[in-house]
């Protein structure tokens, strides 16, 4: 896929309405409670929150998941205030914190990153491919991070060390070797849309949603989404299709605005 050489942050009114985008979603998602969906097999999956944010935030997609029957870890760091120190030494760390903290009995785990945990979720699938299972990233850029998202300040504000963004440039330019699945929305003012687009392949796909960035932990949408790929069998991977895919008979509780690429 063919990529401008300049990727624009979105534009701050966009920005600006995210807080009020994002409760209202939360709104949505209380309402939309019976999404249908397959139950799950039970593997394990791991959940990283975006810059700023902690378990709290993510809560309600992992109750979501152990709903549907999986078992479900919090990455296990509290805050997610961004690498500290050697990006590639902390990445390390988290990559053998992570596979101790799944029981040896689940044989693969699927990771699921919002926004900067995305990242982090791509980069312990690489060093952790054989028990991984699939990425799925929601609003997670996948290159140009530093002109592409309208958290610079956030960042920093938490301390994050400058030079895990120029790594995180850098180890983007190698895609996991297990199937990724990036959810992405061109209503987001704060990562730009294009951003988070992967270069299509037989294990990567990109799936477009309507939603704020904030909202996109606890979109129904996104959710549906979630639920399809997790429910998907080792070695039998297959591209997210709204209309393949949704349960005869049982149509979801919140309309759908999905598109697929």
């Amino acid at each position: 896929m063919a990529r401008s050489s300049t990727i624009a942050r979105p534009p701050l009114r966009m920005l600006g309405v995210e807080p009020l985008r994002a409760m209202m979603e939360y709104a949505r998602m209380s309402f939309a409670r019976d999404i249908a969906v397959a139950r799950g097999d039970g593997h394990a999956v791991v959940l990283f929150p975006g810059l700023g944010a902690d378990e709290k935030i993510m809560r309600p997609l992992a109750q979501f998941c152990e709903r549907l029957g999986y078992e479900c870890y919090d990455w296990g760091r509290g805050r997610n205030a961004g690498p500290r120190g050697d990006p590639v030494a902390w990445l390390h760390h988290l990559s053998t914190h992570v596979d101790a903290m799944v029981p040896k009995r689940h044989t693969s785990m699927s990771l699921i990153g919002w926004s900067l945990g995305g990242l982090y979720a791509r980069e312990i699938a690489k060093a952790l491919h054989r028990r991984v299972r699939q990425v799925v990233t929601l609003g997670s850029p996948s290159v140009r991070i530093a002109e592409s998202t309208n958290v610079g300040w956030l960042y920093q504000l938490l301390g994050g060390d400058t030079r895990a963004t120029s790594h995180f440039t850098k180890a983007l330019k190698v895609s996991p070797p297990v199937p990724t699945t990036s959810i992405y929305s061109r209503s987001d003012g704060i990562v730009a849309w294009r951003s988070c687009r992967l270069v299509p392949g037989p294990v990567a796909q990109n799936v477009e949603v309507q939603s704020s960035h904030l909202g996109l932990v606890w979109h129904p949408d996104v959710w549906r989404v979630i639920a399809d790929r997790l429910a998907q069998r080792p070695g039998q991977w297959r591209r997210w299709d709204p209309d393949a895919n949704e349960p005869a008979g049982r149509p979801v509780t919140a309309p759908s605005t999905i598109a697929i690429a």
